[in-house]
């Protein structure tokens, strides 16, 4: 079988050398510009159009993370861009879930417990003791129950805090109270003390995170968005934060990475900026799982993270 791998940013070497240890039989190659060699899989990262292009032998298209909304936003301008017979599969936790509870867990700790308050008063020299947010008004929603989504909100029913989960289809998850579809979106939100936002990107979830989602949290609430930039209207947070209705918000991602200099979000108070680093890919657990999907594929079994098309995950 015939393999392509890109990714930009990556060392490629390292990838390239775990990859033949998983798949020895495998005639593995780099993708380079002009490269129109026939190839079974693809292993990629934000790959440009031509490497898809006159390949309709490619089998499958493996994503290196679990967001392919760059691939889907290259078919969708330009249609035809993915081969119509392959399939493309995101991948599935390889230790992201993890990194991502750690994340969420930290971001509702320092707000209940108002360490970043406390943050403040330092630098100013204030010795203060302020009262913790109630653990049982202290209504936390994790927005997007997907595999990472779904760890979080269970996770954070150990803090004793209520949490609510939304997903667009139901679905069930012990100790969370789940909403679904348009018509419970609402009443997900109503009363909400801190927004976690970790939705697919697709074009229904684009801008989801505006003024009126902020209306209906909780007066004071917090946000923390760990999926895409491209959920946030950003001048909605900003009029939200001065109006008080939105307390604080923990960034990982932007519009544009890394955020420009003279965005306003590097000088607005108590908005917390991280460089995208909620749950990185890691090498060695994303190469075996892909892998054994490769493996899997070979022997004709179905296998685990094929992407609807249609929906965006």
């Amino acid at each position: 079988m015939k393999i392509l791998f890109y990714e930009q940013h990556a060392d490629a070497a390292l990838w390239m050398h775990d990859l033949a240890r998983e798949l020895p039989e495998a005639d593995l190659r780099e993708w380079q510009p002009g490269d129109t060699a026939p190839a079974d899989y693809a292993i990629v990262w934000r790959a440009p159009r031509e490497l898809f292009a006159n390949r309709p032998d490619l089998k499958a298209v493996f994503n290196l993370g679990a967001g392919v909304d760059a691939i889907l936003d290259v078919e969708r301008k330009e249609p035809g861009t993915l081969p119509p017979n392959a399939k493309l599969v995101r991948l599935e936790d390889t230790g992201m879930a993890q990194q991502m509870v750690e994340y969420a867990t930290h971001a509702v700790l320092r707000y209940m417990r108002r360490f970043d308050e406390y943050d403040t008063l330092q630098r100013e020299g204030r010795w203060e003791k302020l009262k913790a947010h109630p653990r049982a008004s202290f209504t936390v929603g994790v927005l997007g129950l997907g595999v990472l989504g779904t760890e979080v909100a269970r996770t954070l029913t150990a803090l004793g805090v209520p949490v609510r989960g939304y997903s667009r289809s139901e679905k069930q998850v012990d100790g969370v109270t789940t909403y679904a579809g348009d018509a419970q979106f609402d009443a997900f939100l109503d009363g909400v003390k801190v927004l976690i936002n970790l939705l697919p990107h697709t074009p229904n979830t684009e801008g989801v995170l505006n003024r009126r989602t902020f209306a209906k949290l909780a007066h004071g609430a917090y946000l923390v968005n760990l999926a895409r930039g491209a959920h946030l209207v950003d001048e909605d947070l900003l009029q939200a934060l001065e109006s008080g209705q939105i307390a604080a918000a923990t960034l990982d991602v932007f519009h544009t990475e890394p955020l420009p200099a003279d965005h306003p979000f590097w000088r607005t108070p108590r908005v917390t900026i991280t460089p995208h680093i909620s749950a990185e890919t890691l090498r060695e657990e994303s190469i075996v799982q892909i892998a054994q999907k490769v493996k899997a594929m070979e022997r004709g079994e179905p296998i685990g993270g094929i992407v609807d098309l249609k929906r965006g995950y």
